[in-house]
């Protein structure tokens, strides 16, 4: 046997999909686009797709609510992500506008504050910098790539350079 069809994985029918996808939602929260990703690498055609994803919702495998809610929690607490970041990761995920609204809604607005504080303060202890200016620049920076919004983390990071030593440069 050639090493090529050793590799190359066989499609999966859409009884196999639907078990496959059963397992796998029992372990770990899954969006519809995840399963949709997942049906197209295996082969399944659209049609029966759409037939094994109807199942699971209906069975309620798959829940894109449940499943935002469970993002937002662990993007905020584990990857201290902000909301900005949450909301385009979900947005490429194919949860629905008014599904991550409503999640990101329950997200505890002044742990988020206390997070990215965090996120700065572990920053400014590893980045090289020769001048206050250029440390603030750098927090500001690296707060807005993990996704949260311009003024908290200009005032975080104001905050922060206050405390280090006076720059009026801002």
């Amino acid at each position: 046997m050639h090493p090529a069809e050793i590799r190359k994985k066989r499609d999966k029918t859409p009884d196999e999909a639907l078990a496959a996808l059963m397992r796998l939602c029992a372990r770990t929260e899954k969006s519809e686009g995840d399963a949709r990703r997942l049906m197209r690498g295996w082969g399944v055609a659209e049609k029966d797709a759409e037939q094994v994803l109807g199942r699971l919702v209906r069975d309620r495998f798959i829940d894109d609510s449940r499943y935002a809610e469970a993002f937002v929690r662990e993007k905020l607490r584990l990857s201290g992500w902000g909301e900005y970041k949450i909301r385009t990761a979900l947005q490429r995920k194919g949860v629905s506008k008014e599904r991550i609204d409503a999640a990101l809604s329950q997200a505890d607005r002044p742990a988020m504050g206390e997070r990215l504080a965090q996120q700065l303060e572990r920053k400014a202890r590893t980045v090289k910098y020769t001048s206050q200016y250029e440390l603030k620049t750098k927090l500001i920076r690296y707060g807005l790539s993990l996704g949260y919004d311009y003024e908290a983390v200009m005032d975080a990071a104001s905050a922060m350079v206050r405390e280090t030593d006076t720059c009026n440069d801002f």
